[in-house]
């Protein structure tokens, strides 16, 4: 057992090397595995027929249908950061909010919380708040360190507020690992864990920390006599302007999560609707025209018409008068979105958003599918049993592992990826947590908006990477984690609250899907 335990240190502390050292963390995560069962194997410490399950794992990782969901959100949010419409938007809030500093910083975070729940993507929100935001609040007397903190924190708000990417792999892995944790319990019917809970669960937490940020920038910028007159000249927002700006991606946002929230469709398929709709609105901002621009509107009115008839038909309707409304309308639909995509082709946005598409999504299921070889060679050394243990004597039962957990994940923040996390922590950590009585959907977002911190947390936070590759250099690496200190500490100040509140997570789900 001394060997096996020595095994499994040995092989932690080589993972986080090699992740630390700068190879592709693909690699890092199969490849230290991999060597370390060679060598238990030579030692007898390891039997390498464990490795047989190998293949069987990377099949079902790209036949499972709901990680399909990934590179269709991944589409969607690219779409929608190529199409420019938040330069729009962001001009309409802060004309809106007055122009003011405070104005300034509370009309960027409400632009990044719509812009959130449109692409999910840190990166370029990020980056995209830099060029088009940072200018202009530093313009209306922003200080450099609060206006960094306010991009890097809000930049990040996509990985809380649905639909969001990192959602999506956590309900997978929750999914998988409360079914076995129950079982192994002795609970062979537990009710099943699915990426619209935690949708649903999520929803209130990440409302709740875009007014802790509110609450925060509204106490920091106090109104002073600079203010009197405001520093950008703004001119009157008519509605024509709130409108074109605000309810394409509103739209967007309530089709994707109404139809998963609804029933009307599974993540996947909802997903698909988010890509075809980012697809058909990126098409008609990038210069549509005529009866093209007519006929994108027209299967828009299409799109909908469909969802309304699967929402609200019932069977005693005559199939064959629904049938050829439907198809009527599925080839209007159709016809739209190749209207969209031929312009989108025709001015190369559509191949620069597909390979963007690709490249995020191999990088995922690159880490998908490497922790499926970690988790395997910690299991043929016994890992799993050692964790159970440990877990067992943990001061405070199931609530101490859910303490430990929590701060594991957090510190591991500071070194990692949320993805490289999820996939590390939750199979091998999460068995003795959701083996109880604890809610998985709870559990889920606490781990979400845990993760959050990681994109913030020194010295690999990626926020403060994007943040400084594109940011003036007067701004120094140092103002940059100054400023996103408070934001850390109000992600906290939220994770606090739901684990004091959990019905701020399980609540909107026991409406919604009645679990």
């Amino acid at each position: 057992m001394i060997a096996h335990e020595f095994y499994i240190i040995a092989m932690i502390v080589a993972l986080f090397a090699g992740i630390l050292s700068g190879i592709p963390a693909m690699l890092a995560i199969a490849g230290v595995p991999l060597v370390m069962a060679v060598i238990g194997s030579l030692t007898g410490a390891f039997d390498l027929s464990f490795l047989n399950f190998f293949p069987a794992r990377v099949y079902g990782v790209m036949s499972n249908p709901l990680l399909m969901a990934v590179p269709l959100f991944v589409l969607m949010g690219v779409l929608l950061e190529k199409s420019r419409l938040a330069e729009s938007m962001l001009d309409v809030l802060g004309r809106m909010l007055g122009g003011t500093a405070r104005g300034m910083a509370l009309s960027v975070l409400a632009f990044s919380a719509i812009i959130a729940a449109s692409t999910g993507i840190v990166g370029a929100t990020v980056v995209m708040l830099v060029l088009i935001a940072l200018p202009t609040m530093r313009e209306a007397g922003i200080p450099k360190r609060l206006s960094a903190g306010i991009i890097c924190s809000s930049g990040t708000l996509g990985q809380i507020i649905p639909p969001s990417i990192l959602l999506v792999l956590l309900g997978d892995q929750i999914g998988n690992t409360y079914l076995e944790a129950q079982q192994k319990a002795g609970n062979f019917a537990p009710d099943p864990v699915s990426v619209g809970d935690l949708f649903a669960g999520a929803l209130l937490p990440g409302l709740m920390l875009v007014g802790l940020y509110g609450l925060y920038i509204f106490m920091r910028l106090r109104p002073s006599a600079r203010d009197a007159v405001p520093p950008v000249a703004t001119k009157p927002v008519d509605r024509s302007e709130i409108l074109s700006s605000f309810a394409p991606p509103l739209l967007l946002i309530l089709s994707v999560l109404g139809s998963i929230l609804g029933g009307i469709a599974t993540t996947t398929e909802a997903a698909g609707l988010g890509a075809i709709g980012a697809l058909m609105l990126a098409g008609y901002r990038s210069g549509v025209s005529g009866s093209g621009r007519a006929l994108v509107l027209c299967s828009v009115a299409a799109a909908f018409a469909l969802m309304a008839l699967r929402l609200f038909s019932d069977s005693r309707t005559e199939a064959a008068s629904l049938g050829v409304l439907a198809a009527g309308l599925a080839v209007l639909f159709v016809l739209g979105v190749i209207v969209a995509a031929s312009r989108l082709w025709t001015s190369g946005m559509l191949q620069e958003a597909v390979g963007d598409t690709l490249r995020i999504s191999g990088m995922v299921f690159g880490i998908v599918v490497a922790a499926s070889m970690l988790a395997l060679v910690f299991r043929g050394f016994g890992g799993e049993e050692m964790v159970m243990e440990a877990m067992a004597v943990v001061p405070g039962g199931t609530w101490g592992a859910l303490a430990l957990v929590m701060m594991v994940v957090f510190l591991l923040g500071f070194i990692l990826e949320a993805i490289e996390i999820i996939y590390i922590v939750v199979p091998l950590l999460g068995p003795p947590v959701l083996g109880g009585d604890i809610s998985p959907v709870w559990f889920g977002v606490l781990l979400a908006m845990n993760l959050q911190t990681s994109f913030l947390t020194p010295p690999f936070g990626f926020a403060l990477f994007y943040f400084r590759s594109t940011a003036p250099r007067d701004i120094t690496t140092s103002d940059i984690y100054m400023g996103v200190a408070p934001f850390v500490g109000l992600q906290l100040l939220g994770l606090c609250l739901l684990i004091a509140f959990p019905a701020l997570a399980t609540w909107l789900p026991s409406v919604v899907f009645g679990s």
